[in-house]
């Protein structure tokens, strides 16, 4: 169950990760960068007005809007570039925003603690298992669901799968694909900004948080395939299980574990679990 909670962030920044470069073809390095943000940003509206879920569905709306701000003015000239332009851009950055938090709430991080209402262990049947982490678990199947909704149920979302395919047939009929790039892309860095929102009540928050995260996120997506949405799903929940089950039995080899991982799986299937060539 703890594997299953610690999943559900993984498939949150994955999935934001997986949309962007299906249709953008961004390797995103700045995605733990918003992934933090969406932490401070959570951290910072709370604090301000004292209600969670207002700062919950704030923090990660606003962090999709600077997302799309980046997007619109860093990214987008670079398309249709070398390949390696965005990706080194995004890593650049990382240190940027990094630096600039550090200016406004120091080094040190900053303390968080679980919200009231959601202290202590609700009794499952088999187990007591803390309320919180079951709240994450239950907000990160629903945000899925519509994520998946979006893709797969509407206009905006047929655009999508059809410039993933196929973009300059996209752009001959008519559509502006650029603006749906924008879109996609806040979408997906909004996301990354709620995993970071949901995590911090249990992990802290600090200005590095989002350099380490990011790495087992791209490790998410590349065990479950590139651009695949499903892959990522699959794939978090597999990661989650196994840095739990193995930081039980062993815990310094919880995180080499899912490099492992991700050897066996590109050994045995190249493109991931549900990647395309």
């Amino acid at each position: 169950m703890i594997g299953l909670s610690l999943g559900v962030i993984y498939v949150l920044m994955a999935s934001g990760l997986s949309i962007i470069f299906g249709l953008l073809r961004v390797v995103n390095f700045a995605h733990g960068t918003f992934y933090m943000l969406g932490a401070y940003s959570f951290f910072y509206i709370l604090s301000l007005i004292g209600h969670f879920w207002i700062a919950l569905i704030l923090g990660p709306i606003v962090i999709g809007l600077v997302g799309m701000l980046v997007e619109m003015v860093t990214i987008r000239p670079l398309y249709g570039t070398n390949e390696i332009n965005p990706l080194l851009l995004t890593l650049g950055l990382t240190y940027v925003f990094v630096d600039l938090i550090r200016i406004a709430f120091g080094l040190a991080g900053e303390p968080t603690s679980i919200p009231a209402g959601f202290t202590g262990a609700v009794n499952l049947g088999f187990m007591f298992f803390p309320k919180y982490r079951l709240f994450v678990i239950i907000i990160g199947a629903l945000v899925m669901v519509l994520v998946w909704l979006f893709i797969n149920k509407t206009n905006i979302g047929m655009v999508v799968r059809a410039g993933t395919k196929d973009s300059e047939m996209v752009q001959m009929l008519g559509i502006n694909l650029r603006r749906v790039w924008t879109i996609v892309f806040g979408i997906g860095i909004a996301l990354a900004a709620l995993a970071g929102a949901l995590h911090a009540p249990i992990t802290g928050i600090m200005p590095e948080m989002g350099i380490h995260t990011v790495i087992e996120a791209f490790v998410v997506v590349v065990v479950g395939g590139m651009g695949s949405l499903t892959g990522s799903v699959v794939a978090g929940l597999l990661v989650g299980e196994i840095i739990s089950i193995t930081t039980l039995y062993y815990g310094q080899a919880g995180n080499a574990s899912v490099f492992a991982l991700m050897v066996i799986v590109l050994l045995t299937t190249k493109y991931g679990l549900f990647g395309e060539e």
